[in-house]
């Protein structure tokens, strides 16, 4: 699972799409010109949005809704499974249209991973806040529960899902959700280096071990949910995790 770094480390991502609706009387000032507009993304990694020389009216299609129906798409069927027939008919725009709204189709799910860890996984940054380490346990599984047994969503992490693909396609986004995961590990180990400080974990506990733990036990949640398992099935999970853990 995917997970944002605290708020100190976060820039907050532009957002695009307004004044795209028909009708619009021109394309937005940040909207994707000659020269790309860098993006700040979660885990301190940065995106380019695609540069563009097409020029006239504005496009007749809501960006930010389009981008919502191609992570719908990925969500369901992983970078590899989404293919373009099933993205663009999703969106409700053609290829030509998406190419020079997003780029290719690694940029679109690039895209795509940004919006799903900025709303679907907002829960994580404020579980890091939480005072002690159990406390951040419980609120990453309550949350992470929650996510992947949600029936109006698709089933499992987005990350998850994209990071097991196996095809020469699906390199890069299995390097790119690797990388946002070390960030996120790296953000664990830092509040649990400080929960050791604090006294509210053990002297010798290994905080980089605790960190991988952990995100096995969410990455085993999400791969369940996908799998068809119950709410109450990933509640037990969640629950036994809680009871092994170390801290007060």
């Amino acid at each position: 699972m995917t997970l944002p770094v605290p708020d100190r480390s976060i820039g907050i991502p532009a957002r695009v799409g307004r004044g795209l609706r028909a009708g619009a009387a021109g394309p937005p000032r940040m909207a994707y010109g000659r020269n790309p507009v860098r993006h700040y993304i979660p885990g301190g990694m940065e995106s380019l949005a695609p540069a563009s020389s097409h020029k006239g009216r504005p496009r007749e299609f809501d960006v930010d809704e389009a981008l919502t129906a191609a992570l719908r798409v990925f969500w369901r069927r992983g970078y590899e499974g989404a293919s373009m027939t099933e993205l663009t008919a999703e969106m409700g725009i053609t290829r030509p249209s998406l190419y020079a709204a997003f780029g290719n189709k690694e940029a679109l799910f690039t895209k795509a991973l940004d919006l799903y860890v900025r709303e679907k996984m907002a829960y994580v940054r404020e579980a890091l806040a939480a005072p002690t380490a159990r406390g951040v346990v419980e609120r990453l599984l309550r949350g992470a529960v929650e996510l992947t047994a949600s029936g109006s969503d698709p089933k499992g992490c987005l990350g998850v899902i994209s990071s097991v693909a196996c095809g020469a396609e699906a390199e890069s986004i299995r390097a790119e959700v690797a990388r946002r995961r070390a960030s996120s590990q790296q953000a664990l180990v830092d509040r649990f280096e400080r929960a050791i400080r604090d006294g509210d974990l053990p002297e010798g506990t290994d905080p980089a071990g605790l960190a991988r733990y952990l995100a096995a036990v969410l990455q085993g949640l999400a791969l369940q949910a996908g799998s068809g398992a119950s709410r109450a099935e990933l509640e037990q999970l969640a629950e036994t995790t809680l009871a092994m853990w170390p801290g007060r």
